[in-house]
């Protein structure tokens, strides 16, 4: 009983066709080939950097959405996975802002270094 009823759970465990894992993969391949095409092209500046990062954000996202199932994931768990992050990434913008400030204040007062 005890195993018959461990083979049903399993069944009802949430299945995904092969098609899908192509296709992400597929995608993945893609990305790739756009980011190295970036290079290729020796695209330069803040646009080469813009679009390598935007390739890898998206990269990152299949990945964890499909390969790590976090799509068909409740919402708290999505949200303390990828929240932590993203509040990363804004204190990081906070502390190049006020960066910023310093050095401009520094400048102002001090004048430029010689």
């Amino acid at each position: 009983m005890g195993e018959t009823t461990a083979h049903a759970q399993a069944q009802s465990g949430q299945h995904h066709s092969i098609r899908l894992y192509l296709v992400v993969w597929g995608l993945l391949f893609v990305l790739s080939a756009f980011s190295y095409l970036v290079d290729y092209l020796q695209i330069q500046g803040f646009l080469r950097w813009s679009l390598i990062l935007l390739f890898m954000m998206l990269k990152a996202g299949l990945i964890v959405a499909v390969f790590m199932h976090l799509a068909w994931e409740r919402l708290a768990l999505v949200y303390v996975i990828l929240l932590p992050p993203l509040l990363v990434l804004v204190f990081v913008a906070l502390m190049v802002s006020e960066s910023n400030y310093t050095i401009f204040t520094r400048l102002a007062f001090f004048g430029a270094a010689p």
